[in-house]
C-alpha cells in the first residue's frame, strides 16, 4: 500500500485485525474481577520483558543488558521506588536462551531484593520464534516497623511494632513467548508460589499468582514513520484486571514518541532514543488520573539497554521491542 499523507491514510487488514483485538481488550478490562497488585509495575515493560516473561531470554538474538530505575508517586512519603538490572543472551545456535535479573523494590517500609534466573527454549519458525520459559527466584523481604510513629509524642510502645522481619523467598515462574521483527505476544506467571510474607496472618498477607499477557506491532506508514500499538494485560488475585494501551511513533528508526494509558490509575507519555546501534535510552512520565493526582507529581522511570556482538560496518536490523 502506498501513503499519500496522513489524510489519506488508509488502514491495512492488519491493523485493522489490531484495532479489533485492542477494542476488545479494553471492553476486557471494564469487567469487574476479584484479581492485588504486589509485582512491581512497569510503563516501559516492553523494554524490561525479562521481568514479566522468563521465555523472553534470548529473543533480541544477541546478548543485550538493560537497566530500569522507577520512582512512582513522586512526593508521597514511602511511595514505590524500583530498580532492575537484566542480562539475557541466546546459547547453542540461538536454540537456548538464558537471563538473569537483579532486583530492588521499596515500599513504605517494606523492601524486597533479589535474583531470578531464567531459562528459554526456542523453536525457529518461517517467520518468528516461539519461547518456553522458565525461572527461579530468591529475595529477602525486610520489614522495618521499629522505626514506625503510631504516637504523635513518639515511637509507639505496641508490642506489634516492636520488632523487624525478615524472611528469605523462593518462587518459580513459567511463560511463553513469540516474536518476528514486527510482532510480539506472551503470556506468563513469574511467581507460582504463594508464599506467606514476614509479620503477617497466613491468611491475609502472602505473595499471590500474577498473570501477565502482552502484545505488539509495528507498521510501517511510509519511509520515515513507524507506529507501534502494544498492550498489556495485568491480573492478580485480590484485585480488578489492569490494562496498559498505548502507542509509540517511530521516527526514521532513531526517535520514537508515544502516549499511554493504564486503566483506572495513570496516563503516560514515553520517550525512546537509538542513541547507537548498540545504545538505547527510554524515559517515560506518568500522572495520575485518580484523586491520588492531589498528593504526587507523577511517576519517573528511566531505561537503558545496551547490545553486545555488533561487528563494525554490519548493518543492523532495527528492534523495536
Amino acid at each position: 500500500m502506498r501513503i499519500n499523507g496522513w489524510d489519506t491514510l488508509l488502514l491495512t487488514d492488519k491493523m485493522k485485525r489490531f484495532l479489533k483485538f485492542i477494542c476488545i481488550i479494553l471492553s476486557m478490562l471494564s469487567i469487574e474481577n476479584v484479581l492485588a497488585q504486589q509485582d512491581a509495575m512497569y510503563t516501559q515493560y516492553m523494554f524490561n520483558t525479562l521481568a514479566l516473561n522468563p521465555a523472553y531470554a534470548g529473543s533480541r538474538n544477541v546478548a543485550s543488558a538493560t537497566a530500569l530505575m522507577r520512582n512512582q508517586w513522586t512526593g508521597i512519603k514511602g511511595a514505590p521506588k524500583t530498580q532492575t538490572f537484566t542480562v539475557d543472551a541466546p546459547m547453542m545456535q540461538k536454540k537456548i536462551g538464558v537471563g538473569i535479573q537483579l532486583f530492588g523494590d521499596k515500599l513504605g517500609r517494606t523492601s524486597n531484593t533479589g535474583a531470578v534466573l531464567s531459562y528459554a527454549y526456542r523453536i525457529r519458525m518461517d517467520k518468528g520464534s516461539l519461547s518456553f520459559g522458565l525461572q527461579g527466584s530468591a529475595s529477602q523481604f525486610n520489614s522495618n516497623y521499629t522505626n514506625i510513629e503510631l504516637d504523635p509524642s513518639g515511637i509507639s510502645i505496641d508490642p506489634a511494632f516492636q520488632n523487624n522481619t525478615n524472611k528469605i523467598l523462593y518462587n518459580f515462574g513459567t511463560g511463553i513467548y513469540y516474536n518476528s521483527d514486527r510482532f510480539y505476544a506472551g503470556l506468563s506467571s513469574p511467581e507460582l508460589i504463594n508464599n506467606v510474607l514476614p509479620g503477617s496472618d497466613t491468611k491475609l498477607n502472602r505473595q499471590t499468582l500474577h498473570l501477565f499477557l502482552m502484545t505488539g506491532y509495528v507498521f510501517t506508514l511510509n519511509s520515515v514513520f513507524k507506529l507501534k500499538p502494544s498492550i498489556l494485560i495485568k491480573g492478580a488475585k485480590g484485585a480488578p484486571i489492569e490494562g496498559d494501551i498505548g502507542a509509540s511513533l517511530w521516527i526514521k528508526d532513531r526517535i520514537s514518541v508515544g502516549a499511554q494509558y493504564r486503566s483506572n490509575a495513570d496516563v503516560s507519555a514515553l520517550l525512546e532514543i537509538q542513541v547507537m546501534p548498540q545504545i538505547r535510552f527510554g524515559y517515560s512520565y506518568d500522572r495520575s488520573v485518580t484523586s491520588l493526582s492531589q498528593y504526587n507529581s507523577g511517576s519517573h522511570e528511566i531505561m537503558l539497554r545496551y547490545e553486545f556482538g555488533f561487528e563494525r560496518g554490519r548493518i543492523i536490523t532495527p528492534r523495536y521491542f
